[in-house]
């Protein structure tokens, strides 16, 4: 890193190539922390998550849930989900969120993770769905989880710790060039509720 760089951490692209992703640290102090934590384990309507992998039905301890301006469906690993209408918590969550980052969002895919066990496989958002290399913003709440990128070719791995409160920001080719994961780890033992803003494109 270059000491002299004058750009604002949060403006500092983590990629080193092929896409650009902001991490923008903590954006709601403790108390807000606690409240919308508490507040979206009891009112998010969690489901576990399924996935068709090699023709069979998965089910995951993970859970998730779907929302959105409209009724949309998204589908990923051979799935679809409708979207849920916003909630009050959802709506205040989104405007913290495109205030920071200058993006408007239509959606948000939620995942709850009940400790360090449960994680996510290398992926990338591309499901056709999706706005062509659009802003996704993730805010974090709770446990603090390493997240990973590895390139698609060159397989370059750049990992980010997602503190309590934190909003990473992933744009442009990000998507097309990168995979991410949320590792599993032994050393967690609490959950970690993840909020993805998106957007979703009508056919």
């Amino acid at each position: 890193m270059d000491l002299f760089d004058a750009t604002p951490p949060h403006l500092r692209n983590l990629l080193p190539r092929d896409g650009t992703v902001f991490y923008y640290g903590k954006i709601f102090n403790q108390q807000e922390n606690e409240n919308f934590y508490i507040t979206l384990l009891k009112e998010i309507s969690w489901k576990n998550d399924e996935a068709i992998i090699f023709g069979k039905r998965i089910v995951t301890k993970r859970k998730v849930a779907w929302y959105g301006d409209e009724k949309y469906p998204y589908t990923y690993s051979k799935t679809t989900k409708f979207a849920l209408p916003w909630s009050e918590t959802l709506l205040q969550l989104k405007a913290k969120v495109e205030a920071h980052t200058g993006e408007t969002f239509n959606s948000c895919l939620l995942n709850l993770y009940h400790d360090g066990s449960e994680g996510m496989a290398w992926h990338s958002d591309g499901e056709v769905d999706l706005k062509k290399d659009g802003a996704i913003a993730s805010v974090t709440f709770g446990a603090t989880r390493k997240f990973s990128f590895k390139h698609k070719e060159t397989k370059e791995k750049v990992d980010v710790v997602l503190e309590n409160g934190s909003l990473l920001e992933m744009k442009g080719t990000t998507q097309t060039f990168w995979l991410h994961r949320l590792p599993p780890t032994k050393t967690v033992h609490s959950p970690r509720i993840n909020l993805t803003f998106r957007t979703i494109e009508k056919n």
